[in-house]
């Protein structure tokens, strides 16, 4: 089958298209007819610093398209039905023709979305959602009075999870944006304030009188900790999904924080006892988009998946300058 990958770990210019082996289908597999795809960070870092291990490496997580074969043990889905997934790490990726994946991270794609607007939800959505109710251990309806900040609003994190926080629980939000552009977005999102990340966040955050008891630091965790630490409320809760070199966590003592990782391929990586988690929070996002109570977040379309959209994708989202989401068509 057709496919991009890249064979050498490097600039977007090493993206290329492949011919790659039909995906091996395990028993809790689907196999699915790829007609939708999206870019995320995870990809530019992986191709620009991790080296293949022997022949071509394929990237994309997420994924939305048809299911043509499953796995002996499969039970929750059939040949024909429209999927939506972000995929597992340790396997081949979605930029290609074909994609095999375990069902039990897959969730039936909202019926009102064309396949390529659907591929922009669900890595970005499963880690809102694990942030807010398994990281911050809220509960739906819950949150009333307190607040949450997000640090990066307008990214694709950002984007679905004031929807999700606004949706479904009682939580004030505020994002941090700092071009016009993206604090109109955030204001679209659902955030009930915004504040500019590039100004004096401590500052800024104490002037509305609304210390947080929930941070999500979503991007520049780093730059912005001693900001954190400083607005946060007494036992507020942090959680972060990007890479920082180091995080000095002493002087969250004094207010004695919790701090949590989110990375939303921990469940598929080692196969957790809850792993069907996944499969149960996508589907019932895709009731919530039919049903008018969320919205796309994606801002650009590609056109179809090829060597040369891929790349430019690749850059565009390297620019740090992507709202929302960016998706392409099928191959």
């Amino acid at each position: 089958m057709k496919a991009i990958g890249y064979r050498a770990a490097g600039a977007a210019d090493k993206l290329e298209i492949i011919d790659a082996d039909r995906p091996e289908v395990r028993p809790r597999d689907l196999l699915v007819e790829v007609k939708g795809v999206s870019v995320n960070p995870v990809d530019v870092k992986l191709r620009a610093a991790v080296q293949p291990d022997g022949g071509a490496r394929i990237l994309g997580f997420d994924a939305a398209g048809v299911v043509v074969a499953v796995g002996d043990a499969v039970t929750g889905y059939e040949v024909g039905d429209e999927v939506f997934y972000a995929g597992d790490v340790t396997r081949a990726g979605t930029n290609a023709a074909l994609h095999a994946v375990d069902e039990r991270i897959v969730g039936r794609k909202p019926a009102s979305l064309d396949f390529a607007e659907a591929a922009g939800l669900p890595l970005t959505t499963i880690t809102a959602w694990e942030m807010l109710f398994e990281s911050f251990r809220l509960t739906e309806g819950g949150g009333t009075g307190q607040t949450l900040l997000v640090i990066g609003g307008a990214g694709g994190v950002g984007s679905i999870l004031i929807q999700l926080a606004k949706a479904l629980t009682g939580l004030t939000v505020i994002a941090t944006a700092s071009r016009p552009e993206t604090q109109d977005w955030v204001r679209k999102m659902g955030a009930d304030h915004v504040v500019d990340h590039r100004g004096d966040l401590a500052a800024q955050v104490a002037e509305l009188g609304l210390p947080p008891g929930y941070v999500a630091a979503l991007t520049a965790t780093d730059q912005h900790w001693p900001a954190i630490i400083e607005l946060i409320a007494p036992r507020g809760q942090i959680a972060l999904i990007d890479d920082p070199e180091a995080l000095h966590i002493k002087p969250a003592k004094p207010k004695a924080l919790s701090i949590h990782w989110e990375f939303m391929f921990t469940r598929s990586m080692f196969e957790t006892g809850d792993i069907g988690a996944q499969r149960e929070l996508l589907n019932r996002v895709s009731e919530m988009v039919d049903a008018g109570a969320l919205q796309s977040t994606v801002t650009g379309r590609s056109g179809p998946l090829s060597t040369e959209t891929l790349r430019a994708a690749h850059l565009r989202q390297e620019s740090g300058r992507v709202i929302g989401k960016q998706v392409l068509d099928g191959l």
